[in-house]
């Protein structure tokens, strides 16, 4: 009986060693596997370097010395074409002879046998091996080495050479065990590559984040040049503005100016769309409505010649109210293709008498309040700017009275939203025009910017925010012009032109 329980323990003794052996590799793998993510995560919770690749391989390399107890190795990463892109030498060398002995040891050393085969390679003796090759001026003795493939799931990673003085110093356990290793080896910088071009790519971001702030800026500055820098100053008038720009450039704008003659524009439009491009066509809104107002306006006042009068005020009014039919349909036909639009409210005042005439060109409502007039809404009249084929616009007048207050707006006051997400909306904005009281101009648009900031309570702009307020009363009117005098050289007419519009063919 005992005898063949010793024959069956005899007969059961390689099983046992292979299980032994099993056991061993495994062991080894898991240790590999732990020390190498122990590294990996100490790495992502140290500030990042620029080396940090250089760093896992260094690591990952005296781990499989520590593994092997091989003395030397070297450590070479492969792209998909089989290129070295990144490499740790068993020896310090400058970059044209670390370009030279890379290029050496795979094309015909141990390593290029290994690449071509795609299997793990032992050299007994490198004395009497024809895949080991001797490097010039080799500063370290070999007797022995192991080349192993570093892959994944069939991806190639690259090459993990161990070198050691003494012959026979690795045999195929040691070999099988490094290939288990190698396989966490290829998962650990597998994902310390793609953190390394994560982190590259983030700063590439920021980089290009900052970049582009910068040029936003710049833009808005632009935009903002292209707003008046000073508003008009009557001893009976009172005209102030706000501009608040999004994040963004985009195509709110105000403007007043005071024409020949006297009378005083008001405006204050939105273009339908954001960015860059926006912004230009706000510019050139604005251009046009100039220019073309004060066309309009010199070509009334030569027809009307000395008998300009209290009567003939409002021709002179509709005139200048006819460059918005011609800034239409300027942009229809010239930049019709690009599918943009504006609502504008253009407005003409009469600083001696508080007749304005307008046209609400598709724009929100702009509120007329104080005086006798109460509180008023001057809704749309028309569609919006460089629609085709809309029809001539139709002048409004009314006179307000004198303490009057007129506010206009833009789609950012009324669509700016709470850190809940409600929006301030029209009704709200009315209560707050309202409840002002007999304010100025600029004591309006304070008193609105401040009910309207402390709803947002820090919530961020999704629109631009453009207000104008103007504020007028009868005392202090200046006299009536006078219209016996030649008119001024007309210097609009270049610029007409340079737009692309014959001034001799501007009607009204």
């Amino acid at each position: 009986m005992k005898r063949d329980a010793f024959e069956r323990g005899l007969m059961r003794e390689p099983d046992f060693q292979a299980e032994i052996a099993a056991l061993r590799k495994e062991n080894g793998a898991l240790k590999a596997q732990s020390l190498l993510l122990e590294n990996f995560v100490a790495m992502l919770r140290a500030p990042m370097k620029d080396d940090m690749l250089c760093a896992s391989l260094q690591q990952t390399l005296t781990l499989s010395l520590e593994l092997t107890g091989a003395e030397k190795g070297s450590i070479f990463l492969l792209d998909g074409n089989g290129a070295v892109t990144d490499s740790i030498l068993t020896r310090d060398a400058s970059g044209e002879e670390k370009t030279a002995l890379v290029g050496q040891v795979m094309d015909k050393g141990l390593a290029g046998w290994v690449l071509k085969h795609r299997i793990y390679g032992i050299v007994d003796d490198a004395d009497n091996d024809s895949r080991w090759l001797s490097m010039e001026n080799q500063p370290y003795q070999v007797g022995s080495a192991l080349a192993v493939p570093i892959k994944r799931r069939g991806a190639f990673f690259g090459l993990l050479t161990l070198l050691h003085s003494g012959k026979q110093h690795f045999n195929q356990a040691i070999a099988e065990s490094m290939m288990v290793t190698a396989d966490q080896i290829a998962l650990v910088l597998e994902n310390i590559k793609l953190y390394v071009e994560l982190a590259e790519a983030k700063a590439s971001a920021e980089l290009y984040s900052s970049i582009l702030a910068r040029e936003l800026e710049k833009g808005r500055k632009i935009q903002r040049g292209f707003l008046p820098r000073n508003l008009p100053r009557l001893p009976n008038m009172e005209i102030a503005a706000f501009f608040s720009p999004a994040l963004q450039v985009s195509g709110d704008f105000y403007d007043a100016f005071i024409l020949p003659g006297g009378h005083v524009c008001l405006v204050i439009g939105d273009v339908s769309d954001k960015g860059a491009a926006a912004a230009f066509y706000m510019a050139l809104i604005r251009s046009c409505i100039r220019i073309f107002a004060v066309q309009c306006c010199e070509r009334a006042l030569a027809a009307l010649g000395e008998s300009v009068s209290e009567c003939g005020a409002p021709t002179v009014r509709r005139s200048i109210l006819k460059a918005l039919d011609i800034t239409s349909d300027y942009l229809a036909q010239e930049h019709g293709a690009e599918g943009m639009f504006a609502t504008v409210f253009f407005g003409v005042l009469d600083p001696k008498g508080g007749a304005l005439s307008y046209i609400n060109a598709g724009h929100l409502p702009v509120y007329v309040l104080g005086g006798k007039s109460g509180f008023m809404e001057l809704s749309a009249t028309g569609p919006a700017l460089g629609l085709h084929g809309a029809a001539p616009y139709e002048p409004r007048e009314l006179r307000i009275h004198s303490g009057s207050l007129v506010f206009g707006y833009t789609d950012g006051v009324t669509e700016a939203l709470s850190p809940d997400g409600e929006m301030f909306g029209r009704q709200r904005l009315k209560r707050l025009v309202e409840s002002a009281g007999r304010p100025s101009a600029d004591e309006l648009i304070q008193h609105i910017h401040s009910g309207l900031f402390s709803f947002m309570n820090g919530a961020g702009q999704s629109d631009d925010i453009a207000m104008l307020a103007v504020y007028w009363e009868s005392r202090g009117a200046p006299p009536a012009p006078d219209w016996s005098g030649p008119l001024k050289k007309d210097v609009s007419a270049d610029a007409i032109c340079a737009l692309g519009f014959n001034p001799c063919v501007v009607h009204f």
